[in-house]
């Protein structure tokens, strides 16, 4: 089973970038994904998730209306658009998998990715 998370990098406030989550070993149509992150000196907390059964979101308030999460079942493959990146967005971000439904906590999460840093300059 692996989740391999990509697409961070360093980008000025205001821009944007796309996240994605690669799995494999997984049924992913079966599978709920969130996006985490954990910015330094603060715990880790939720951002984004999609729901398998019917493609339903969760967003983090904080997040609401600048990033998207998408899924593509055919290629196995989770999506977070970020838009408008705020220096706050800086963290490394992270993709979870849950046989659960739809959950903003981490504990619910049961298979993690690697992580990728974003870095917002201001």
């Amino acid at each position: 089973v692996q989740l391999q998370a990509s697409g961070g990098g360093l980008v000025q406030a205001g821009g944007s970038l796309r996240l994605s989550c690669a799995t494999s070993g997984i049924t992913f149509s079966t599978y709920t994904m969130g996006w985490f992150r954990r910015a330094p000196g603060k715990e880790r907390e939720f951002v984004a998730g999609i729901r398998w059964t019917d493609g339903s979101t969760r967003y983090w308030d904080s997040v609401k209306g600048r990033f998207t999460v998408a899924r593509d079942n055919a290629k196995n493959t989770v999506y977070l658009q970020m838009n408008s990146l705020k220096p706050e967005d800086t963290a490394v971000y992270y993709c979870a998998a849950t046989p659960a439904p739809l959950s903003d906590s981490p504990r619910d999460y049961t298979l993690w990715g690697q992580g990728t840093l974003v870095t917002v300059s201001s």
